[in-house]
């Protein structure tokens, strides 16, 4: 029977992950649970070393309701996170003393990196630790999965602002997102307005655009572009002056997804790819702001909202969703249900068996949401709909 589990974030923080973790523990420990905090995501496991002391209190934390007791009050993660992919690591990422390891093995068909799940594994095992809660979005939950596969007992809670894991309608962090969202561009509009301008605002939305789509309609901006549909800046063009003229203030607003291609463009991307093979985004915007202005002739105003979009702590949606996720992992804790998601669905909470995350790609349901000749989100039929949209 496990008694001892461990509780890890892992890729990037978002408002919610810090009531969800007190949860967890609280329920845990009611329940005699020992319960270990691993510190930067999968990373603490990856860089733990077994012959060098000082790494178990660098990313190892066992955790009693006092750790725990105010942290919901706040936002991010007290864990702290990290991209890092046991599965998949760079010879540059390789800690040094896994160097030239047993545990290691290479990526089939990547040359340069290799696996170090037995590490993991034995790490694991070294630490007592019998089973796992892993929150994170679909890349930091793929580790699950393996894991899971590897016969390892895993619990997975859904985060991303994004809204993306597949095998739930919500994901921690996302209404926090929207929120801030929508506060922004409500505030943009008092300079946009007042110079007249073009406002172009890039949210985060790596493959899906659903925050895009929700702050753009609850916002009410004039257009919304998405990853799923390229548009046509020549088309944009036409209807985003059509819309100045058509404002009294003589402005327009639009938002668009850091993942929204330009027709003919790919996704804009620069960097070095991370653990997970993804380089960064963000700058479509520019280029689209830049190519407003001349081919309009009328002055643009861009803004990236970034990490404001998750800042701060949890609204009280993200509170109440990380709270039931947590108690509901307690339930499986109790059950000794593992391999499992917990979800939601159709409003109700429920679970997914884990390996859910990987059997697809969550991304908005254009012909029900999403006009895709006018670039407007248009609700086609509300009887039914999601709460959420999803």
């Amino acid at each position: 029977m496990s008694k001892t589990i461990g509780i890890l974030t892992g890729g990037g923080d978002v408002p919610g992950l810090n009531p969800a973790i007190k949860s967890v523990v609280s329920g845990a420990m009611e329940m005699g649970y020992k319960v270990y905090g691993i510190r930067r995501g999968w990373g603490g496991l990856l860089h733990y070393d077994l012959n060098e002391p000082s790494t178990h209190d660098y990313y190892i934390k066992e955790l009693t309701y006092n750790d725990v007791r105010t942290i919901d009050r706040t936002g991010g993660t007290f864990l702290h996170t990290s991209r890092t992919n046991p599965q998949r690591v760079s010879s540059a990422d390789t800690p040094g003393f896994l160097a030239n390891s047993k545990w290691g093995k290479p990526v089939k068909g990547e040359s340069g990196f290799t696996d170090f799940t037995d590490h993991t594994l034995n790490v694991l095992s070294n630490l007592g630790i019998d089973s796992l809660v892993a929150i994170g979005g679909d890349d930091t939950l793929s580790f699950a999965v393996r894991l899971h596969k590897e016969g390892f007992p895993v619990i997975g809670i859904p985060k991303t602002m994004d809204n993306d894991v597949f095998g739930t309608d919500y994901c921690i962090g996302f209404s926090t997102a929207i929120t801030r969202s929508v506060e922004f561009i409500t505030n943009l509009r008092t300079s946009i307005g007042s110079h007249e301008r073009i406002g172009i605002v890039e949210l985060f939305g790596r493959n899906s655009g659903e925050t895009s789509l929700i702050a753009g309609y609850l916002a009410y901006v004039d257009r919304v572009l998405i990853p799923e549909v390229p548009f046509s800046i020549d088309r944009l063009c036409g209807y985003i002056i059509d819309d100045k003229r058509a404002n009294p203030s003589n402005y327009a607003i639009m938002t668009i997804s850091e993942g929204a291609i330009i027709d003919g463009l790919e996704v804009i991307e620069s960097g070095e790819e991370d653990a997970f093979g993804h380089k960064k985004l963000g700058g479509v915007g520019v280029i689209l702001s830049e190519q407003l202005k001349k081919l309009t002739g009328v002055n643009t105003m861009y803004q990236q909202l970034g990490y404001l979009m998750r800042s701060g702590a949890p609204d009280s949606l993200d509170r109440m969703v990380a709270m039931s996720f947590g108690n509901l992992v307690s339930q499986l804790l109790r059950r000794h249900e593992m391999g499992k998601l917990v979800s939601l669905h159709g409003g109700k909470y429920t679970t997914v068996p884990i390996d859910m995350v990987l059997a697809g790609r969550k991304q908005v349901d254009v012909p029900a949401f999403y006009d895709m000749e006018t670039y407007k989100p248009k609700i086609k039929d509300f009887m039914g709909v999601p709460m959420f949209l999803s």
